[in-house]
């Protein structure tokens, strides 16, 4: 069976031997155009006079446009609020904001021409910081939004201990290896040929036939694949894609545009940055019964995605944790930088990490055992079992409750409940309303725990710092229970184009994009699957809009779970018809399909014969899939409802090793356990486990964005960012996949694997904090990233001493 094997990337040999062709690979036509963007160099500020002749006369320019060279309105690249021109005319907003856009017969003639221009500005007050930002009321929608549950204030009051306190962390850049491109081709009567590095081509098309003012038919969008997006090319790419056919509707020409690195990471929008501030009431134990937080996100000049990001940094303000009574305010802030956007995790890292902070300093001031004191907090395990499925009807007890109050009286009718385990749902209830159903990291801690021998290694660790007083070692614990869904219902949908060719090969498409994650393969292993086929036989080619329209972007870790049911819904009704026509002509049913062969009664017939007699006898081999994930309901305003169908679980355990004079620090150990379900592809999904741990790790230690007080960013460059490389990965790094299903019905039972375990790496985070903890009595208080600096500092606080 193809599904559940761990089968290699589809492109991986195209990978590795240089013929995988992303857009800046693709063949043009010998008059293509390119293009190149002229940047804003102040953060804030009134254009007083813009002097291009000299851009105009430089050598392969064909033309240069501006803002005034649209009729009426300048075309729009936001996807959310339109306040994103593509060409500003009278104020920018940020250092690297486009503001003309020059048109040439080379990449590297547009790059130097756009170098010639003179631009003046009245300068302004910039907002570069949270706290200018709340003086001067910047907010994106009117205040701040807050969601609760009980009363959070009278818990802390009323509570034995109480802690205060604040963590700051940056932004990330994305930082994937093939930058933002595009490439536009007119077409007869108008029409428009786009091809794009984006995650979400639909949009694409949309915002760029707005820009046109075409009917979205008028142009199709293609994306082979992209060299990593990890969110950064669900919105950003919208601006090249829009420039390319703009230029292209008035040259007439093919053009094409694609960023420089230092481009790239001076125009586009990060991770969204956070300051997190919290109280916390708590009792001997470590159990919390309060908490308010304040999450403070810098959005940047433009909306972009910043409202559903910080919601779900809200809504994962619990992670695994049961909050009784919660207030969770959050101040969406607009700065004078690049408009943050979505990164892998969508706000979700943010909000886990802001709790997790919490219980590390919950652990510290008790003295207790973080992980005991994270088990202590979680919500309740228990799997709620229906009649019928193996569970007799006496043992079914059942539970009535009001949501909004999270208590809980048994009655006759409601929810089931396992007879022997009579207590309320209250451990189950999340601040927003959602009842946590399918909770299994009590088991899985148990294991890792075990697995990594968590309480020796934490007395070796001790008996290590107690000898050692320079270079102390650290144990950090994170788990994560990670809401999968959009949260904007209505992206919960997706199409699927199957065809059956006469010789028994597969051509499929669907609505999702390829950025290297392997969807390809397990959507096409779910499609060989479904006729007990090969794999080989199975080919997925470039997302197209002109062949499934209306996609959602690939985001929200929802790629395998949309895509995969759509096309397991096309591969049913082609299925289905030829089951039909094999009981009309042979007289026989209970078919099955396996090993590329298909039974049904005393008959014995290879997929391809079954094809090419339905095809003879016109049985239609083509069929269109659709999917919408089902018990999603969500008012974001109220913060209330089930806005994720069900969650994904981790849990790692990191060990570093802290350099107490450099602040330098290693990550010498990683054991990771987490649950994706019934997997589509092990191999695949390991992958994803380990990118997703050390990207995260990332974030939290080495990835420092630096803006100068002029608002320009410094870190623009590998030379001055630091993502981790190969040799930052633990050296022992052990990862185990949790040996269950998922409750829901989803593609095979499997689970999402994209963003929940970019979360694993906050274990990193808390293991260098609990090295820190190590060198003094005060709780260390370390910020992110913790970078050697920031080590040092923490270490400070630890003594007690002026950092």
């Amino acid at each position: 069976m193809a599904v559940g094997s761990p089968l290699p990337h589809d492109a991986a040999k195209l990978h590795v031997t240089g013929q995988a062709r992303y857009i800046d690979d693709i063949p043009m036509p010998a008059n293509t155009l390119h293009l190149a963007f002229g940047l804003s160099s102040v953060a804030h500020g009134d254009i007083t006079a813009m002097e291009l002749d000299a851009v105009r006369a430089a050598e392969g320019v064909v033309a240069v446009m501006t803002a005034e060279d649209f009729d009426g309105e300048v075309p729009d690249c936001s996807p959310s609020l339109g306040d994103e021109p593509l060409l500003t005319s009278d104020v920018v907003h940020y250092v690297g904001q486009p503001v003309f856009l020059v048109i040439a017969t080379s990449h590297l003639a547009a790059r130097r021409a756009v170098r010639l221009a003179k631009i003046d500005y009245d300068e302004r007050p910039a907002i570069l910081d949270y706290d200018t930002a709340l003086r001067e009321k910047s907010h994106f929608e009117d205040g701040p939004r807050i969601y609760s549950c009980g009363d959070a204030a009278k818990a802390i009051a009323g509570a034995p201990h109480r802690i205060e306190g604040t963590i700051e962390m940056g932004g990330q850049e994305h930082f994937y290896l093939e930058g933002q491109a595009a490439a536009a081709l007119p077409q007869e009567g108008g029409d428009m040929i786009v091809y794009s590095s984006t995650q979400h081509p639909s949009e694409v098309q949309h915002k760029v036939a707005h820009a046109l003012h075409v009917p979205m038919h008028a142009v199709r969008v293609e994306t082979r694949r992209m060299g990593g997006g990890f969110g950064g090319k669900e919105s950003q790419g919208n601006w090249l894609a829009i420039a390319c056919a703009v230029a292209a509707r008035a040259t007439g020409r093919p053009c094409k545009m694609r960023y420089d690195r230092d481009d790239d990471m001076i125009v586009t929008g990060k991770r969204h940055d956070f300051r997190i501030s919290y109280t916390c009431g708590f009792d001997g134990e470590g159990r919390i019964l309060g908490i308010d937080f304040l999450q403070l996100t810098r959005a940047g000049w433009s909306m972009d995605l910043t409202l559903p990001v910080a919601d779900r940094a809200m809504l994962h303000a619990d992670n695994a944790y049961f909050l009784p009574n919660a207030r969770i305010e959050s101040h969406r802030l607009r700065l004078n930088t690049q408009s943050n956007t979505a990164y892998r995790g969508f706000g979700g890292p943010q909000g886990v990490l802001g709790i997790e902070r919490v219980i590390d300093h919950i652990a510290h001031t008790l003295g207790r055992d973080p992980a005991e004191v994270r088990r202590l907090n979680y919500y309740d395990e228990m799997v709620v079992p229906v009649a019928g499925e193996g569970v007799p009807e006496d043992h079914i007890v059942s539970v009535d409750y009001d949501p909004l109050s999270r208590g809980g009286e048994e009655h006759d009718t409601g929810h089931a409940r396992l007879s022997g385990g009579r207590h309320s749902p209250r451990g189950k209830l999340t601040p927003y309303g959602q009842e946590v159903e399918d909770f299994i990291l009590h088991g899985m801690t148990e294991r890792l725990l075990s697995q990594a021998d968590w309480s020796a290694r934490r007395r070796q660790v001790a008996e290590w710092n107690a000898r050692n007083p320079i270079l102390k070692k650290g144990l950090g614990i994170s788990p994560v229970k990670f809401g999968i869904s959009f949260t904007l219902t209505h992206l919960n949908q997706a199409g699927a184009l199957v065809h059956v060719y006469s010789d028994g090969s597969l051509h499929l498409n669907h609505g999702g994009t390829e950025m290297g994650q392997g969807l390809f393969q397990k959507v096409a292993q779910v499609a060989a699957s479904e006729f007990g086929i090969g794999i080989e036989r199975v080919k997925i080619t470039a997302t197209d809009t002109g062949k499934v329209p209306n996609t959602s972007a690939t985001a929200a870790s929802s790629g395998s779970d949309l895509n995969g049911m759509a096309v397991k819904n096309a591969c049913d009704r082609i299925r289905t018809r030829l089951e039909v026509f094999l009981l009309d002509w042979f007289g026989d049913s209970d078919v099955t399909w396996q090993d590329g062969r298909v039974r049904f009664g005393n008959h014995d017939m290879s997929f391809e014969e079954v094809v090419k007699l339905a095809y003879m006898n016109r049985v239609s081999l083509s069929a269109t899939g659709y999917y919408k994930t089902p018990k999603i309901e969500w008012d974001r305003i109220a913060g209330r409802g089930r806005p994720f169908f069900y969650f994904a679980h981790g849990i790692a355990i990191s060990e570093v090793v802290l350099d107490t004079l450099t602040g330098e620090n290693r990550i010498l150990r990683a054991d990771i356990l987490h649950d994706v379900g019934n997997s589509l592809n092990p191999a695949i999904d390991i992958g994803q486990i380990e990118g997703g741990y050390v990207q995260g790790a990332g974030w939290l230690t080495t990835e420092e964005l630096v803006w100068d007080a002029k608002g320009r960013l410094r870190t623009h460059a590998p030379s001055t960012y630091k993502i981790p490389a190969a040799s930052d990965a633990p050296d022992v790094f052990n990862i185990t996949l949790w040996d269950g299903q998922n409750r829901e019905e989803t593609i095979y039972r499997s689970k999402a694997v994209g963003e929940p375990p970019f979360m694993l790496g906050i274990s990193a985070f808390l293991a260098l904090s609990d090295a820190a903890a190590a060198c003094g009595p005060h709780y260390p208080a370390l910020n992110a990233p913790a970078t050697p600096e920031e080590c040092l500092a923490a270490i400070a606080r630890a003594r007690g001493e002026a950092a």
